[in-house]
């Protein structure tokens, strides 16, 4: 009974109170329509006096934004029969275009440039006006002044005269470009353990008496910034120290404000693959080896199926750019019933030109190899090796279109090796986007050694397939020459690979599908090549696509590999 009398009281409550009006829908052509709605600021007027006084704001406030994308007579009308169905009814009207342009260029600059930089304007004659195309314009040509040849530059007159009954717009710009600049010598600030001598051997951008590139002066902080030995650079010109330079120039020292860091690193590091199991590392790091700047990158290396120590001395570049290394490396492994110890040292020269990457070495390595249930043997050779590599996309993480190639060309001859042999090795990839979600990977490899046998040449310059980043499907190096229970390197290699992904919307989470082949051996049969497939999850983590695959070729095999510092 109570619920009864206390229905209707809740109907009349509801009744009286008041009513919200809706706040007011936009009508206007696309996309103006976006811009008005994003940007007005649209209330629920309570009554006439409010409504009208929404109507003038928004009408002032709605031509003001319609004049930014060139429509200076427009009309905005607020419409609707009550308080809760009002429309801004907009009519933009014909669109003003850019009718003149009157660019003037000041200051001693050579006449093609001011050519250059005439027929670079991007507004021009006959387009349509919008603000944001006239601020960019302005700001595209002072910045052509500025990264090259006049630092000094400054818009001096800038106008935008608008005839609204005509729908045309008349454009004055002047800039004045100041004198040309040239680059000074170098003044360092902040060194205390190195010596300037360090930062010239990295400076390949700026040159006392050059013009003046604002890219180089970033090129040369960029260089400094990817060494071991500064936390923080920043590379500009002293203005307050400006001479005279030839044909009227002035010349600018450059100075390179840095701050060092600390030289030496210690580090402690787990993680776990499916090709060599768990693992725990420790390595040290030194930027400043003997007080010479020589880098030390060392490293104790503790994994289920192989254990290494090892020690790199890398020198700062020489003037012209080449990196000389050197190092040596203790190794022990047990893998597919092989078992390694090698003892290895070397020394390389280095050079980057463009995108290539180019390496000559020579190293001495000493090789006892173990079979299972076989005799040991030893090996050793000197070899003389050249590597060229082409990353078009270096420093990419998501390497989701470009392509990467490398070749190897190295071998030895007796008596210093136990085997006459030349060694060739290629690999490309190649990463294709597909819409915005998609990726295709396409992979290649392969190698051959020219010799009489494989009997006296080190493991190291044979070939093993299988595990992941080879053939997925497969355990680690279990494709190649079969003795035994044991897997052998043999003299040629060949693999292909192939990966779809598929990246889930706003999310770093993809699904990969993919399809391998490959096989190592020593005859004509390693071209029969072996199959694995299977799926995959990837993750786009900062470093790079991580990811878990599950394949089948041989038998069933997970893939993974996950690293953790400390």
């Amino acid at each position: 009974m109570r619920w009864s009398r206390l229905v209707p009281l809740a109907l009349l409550l509801a009744l009286s109170l008041p009513t919200q009006a809706a706040p007011p829908r936009i009508t206007a052509p696309a996309p103006l329509d976006a811009l008005l709605q994003r940007y007005l600021k649209l209330e629920e007027p309570r009554d006439e006096v409010e409504r009208q006084a929404l109507e003038s704001r928004l009408s002032r406030e709605g031509s003001q934004l319609l004049a930014t994308e060139g429509y200076f007579n427009p009309r905005l009308n607020l419409e609707g029969a009550s308080l809760d169905q009002l429309v801004l009814e907009v009519e933009p009207g014909p669109r003003s275009l850019v009718e003149t342009v009157q660019l003037t260029l000041d200051g001693p600059m050579p006449e093609a440039r001011r050519q250059a930089l005439q027929q670079a304007w991007s507004l021009k004659a006959g387009q349509p006006f919008r603000q944001a195309d006239w601020n960019q314009a302005k700001e595209q040509l002072l910045l052509d002044l500025l990264d090259r040849d006049f630092p000094a530059a400054r818009l001096t007159h800038s106008e935008a005269q608008v005839d609204a009954d005509r729908q045309q717009v008349h454009l004055e710009v002047t800039v004045h470009s100041g004198p040309p600049y040239r680059f000074g010598e170098l003044k360092i600030d902040g060194l205390l353990r190195y010596s300037p001598e360090l930062v010239a051997r990295y400076n390949t951008q700026v040159e006392p008496g050059e013009h003046y590139e604002e890219g180089r002066l970033l090129g040369l902080q960029s260089s400094l910034e990817n060494t071991p030995y500064f936390g923080s650079v920043f590379v500009s010109l002293d203005q307050e120290a400006l001479e005279p330079g030839p044909e009227g120039s002035l010349v600018a020292p450059v100075r390179v404000q840095l701050r060092e860091q600390a030289p030496h690193q210690l580090g402690l590091g787990a993680g776990v693959s499916s090709n060599t199991g768990a693992r725990v590392e420790l390595n040290y790091r030194s930027a400043d080896l003997f007080r010479r700047a020589w880098q030390l990158h060392s490293g104790l290396r503790l994994e289920q199926l192989k254990q290494s120590l090892y020690a790199d001395i890398f020198l700062p570049p020489t003037r012209d750019q080449y990196q000389h290394a050197f190092g040596v490396l203790f190794e022990n492994s047990d893998i597919q019933n092989l078992k390694l110890q090698t003892q290895s040292l070397g020394l390389s020269r280095s050079h980057q030109r463009g995108s290539i990457d180019m390496t000559l070495s020579l190293g001495y390595i000493a090789e006892k190899q173990t079979p299972k249930d076989q005799d040991s043997r030893r090996t050793r050779a000197l070899t003389m090796n050249g590597s060229w590599t082409w990353t078009p996309f270096r420093g990419q993480s998501d390497l989701s279109q470009g392509y990467s190639s490398q070749i190897q060309l190295g071998g030895s001859i007796k008596p210093v090796s136990d085997q006459n042999f030349v060694r060739l090795y290629g690999r490309h990839q190649q990463a294709f986007a597909l819409g915005s979600r998609n990726t295709l990977n396409l992979r290649a490899e392969g190698g051959i050694v020219l010799a009489d046998s494989r009997r006296g040449i080190p493991q190291n310059f044979l070939f093993r397939a299988g595990g992941t980043g080879s053939v997925r499907g497969y355990s680690y190096q279990s494709l190649g020459v079969q003795e035994g229970e044991t897997t052998l390197g043999g003299r040629y290699l060949l693999a292909v690979s192939a990966e779809f992904t598929h990246w889930l919307a706003d999310s770093p989470w993809g699904i990969a599908a993919f399809v391998d082949a490959g096989n190592a051996g020593d005859d004509k049969e390693t071209f029969k090549l072996k199959v694995g497939y299977g799926l995959g999850a990837r993750w786009k983590s900062p470093a790079g696509p991580l990811g878990v695959d599950l394949a089948y070729g041989e038998d069933w095999h997970l893939h993974f590999a996950l690293a953790i510092p400390f």
